[in-house]
């Protein structure tokens, strides 16, 4: 269960085998349903996922209880509310499998050990916490500067089979538009292939 895990972690860093093998003692394997929940708004992040197979998204409903969908998670990312699991306070998202999902979650007290112990996994979540940043900066900047087509056609580049596992109206969420405009937006591209 831990070979996706080490695959992802040797793209970016070096690690022996030893301290891979302490790394797999501190994970803990979960199972979690298709509609699922692995954290719900107003409970504590209480571990951070690295997601082996399945899909995830982190949404949050709002006061009229429209959803907003911050992020699809996919084979061989992690996903947490980090907020809530750095500091203990409660998470303002749901985690939910749109898929049956096999997980590897860790704790807190787990994480700062494998830091502790490992330093290139402190070098590996660096990395990763940096291309994170990059990548929502990036989000938020085409949020404010991008047409709706374009939107959507940066997330079918970016992820070519997401159509086919995320129903629309979560695509729309995603990409901040309304389930009409996407419908609009993708028969226009159909009349023009």
């Amino acid at each position: 269960m831990f070979e996706l895990l080490h695959q992802k972690i040797t793209e970016t860093v070096s690690i022996s085998d030893e301290d891979f093998e302490f790394c797999k003692t501190l994970f803990q394997p979960k199972k979690l349903r298709k509609k699922r929940f692995i954290l719900g708004e107003g409970d504590v992040c209480k571990y951070t996922i690295f997601l082996e197979k399945g899909l995830l998204r982190s949404f949050k409903v709002d006061e009229k209880g429209a959803e907003h969908v911050l992020q699809f998670s996919l084979e061989g990312w992690w996903c947490a509310d980090l907020y809530s699991f750095f500091t203990g306070e409660p998470s303002n998202y749901n985690i939910e499998a749109l898929e049956d999902s096999e997980l590897l979650l860790i704790t807190k007290p787990s994480w700062d050990l494998l830091l502790e112990r490992v330093p290139a996994l402190e070098r590996y979540f660096r990395i990763l916490i940096q291309n994170n940043l990059i990548v929502t900066q990036r989000r938020l900047m085409g949020s404010f500067s991008e047409t709706a087509e374009e939107k959507y056609n940066n997330l079918i580049h970016a992820f070519p089979d997401i159509l086919q596992r995320v129903p629309q109206h979560m695509i729309a969420s995603y990409i901040g538009i309304s389930r009409e405009t996407l419908s609009r937006i993708r028969g226009q591209m159909a009349i023009r292939r």
